[in-house]
């Protein structure tokens, strides 16, 4: 058997139907598709239309509520890739460490949110570090390397002094 001797086995496979090429064919003219419409034309599709029935799409109830516009995406650090970093040598760590440290590195891309640091991994040695944001496990880890962490966003645990508009 050579390969210029295979072929389809018999039996299998069909010929595609070439439709809507004149009206001899058998299939000219409209193309199967019935006359005129929505449905005749190219391009159209009338997807979660159930007859008139309500859709599924608008007979379930919405639920919740992205409020996006608060809503914040900080670049994350975490420890491990922290001390890769200062191991490589592209974040010298007897120096303060700070978001544009971290870009200057390659950590992160300085999006509007800034960054925050978090506490997977373990440090080797003290370092002082500046971010916008750090989680409980990544402050006790940094100090007990006898680092210090800096936050520049304001605390969650402390709410800001309300103005009641009464003076006193």
């Amino acid at each position: 058997m050579k390969l210029n001797e295979l072929g389809r086995i018999p039996g299998t496979g069909q010929a595609r139907k070439r439709i809507g090429r004149g009206i001899g064919s058998g299939t000219g003219k409209t193309g199967g598709r019935g006359v005129k419409g929505q449905k005749s034309r190219s391009g159209v599709s009338i997807r979660g239309f159930e007859g008139g029935q309500m859709p599924l799409y608008r007979r379930l109830p919405k639920r919740g509520f992205n409020n996006s516009v608060f809503t914040k995406n900080p670049e994350i650090v975490n420890l491990d890739r922290l001390q890769d970093a200062i191991d490589r040598g592209t974040i010298d760590a007897s120096q303060p460490i700070t978001e544009q440290t971290l870009h200057d590195g390659g950590m992160v891309k300085l999006g509007k949110d800034g960054v925050r640091l978090l506490g997977r991994g373990e440090l080797k040695q003290p370092i002082t570090i500046t971010v916008t944001a750090a989680s409980a496990n990544a402050l006790a880890l940094v100090s007990a390397a006898g680092g210090t962490v800096t936050t520049t966003a304001p605390s969650k645990d402390k709410p800001a002094a309300a103005d009641t508009g009464k003076e006193e």
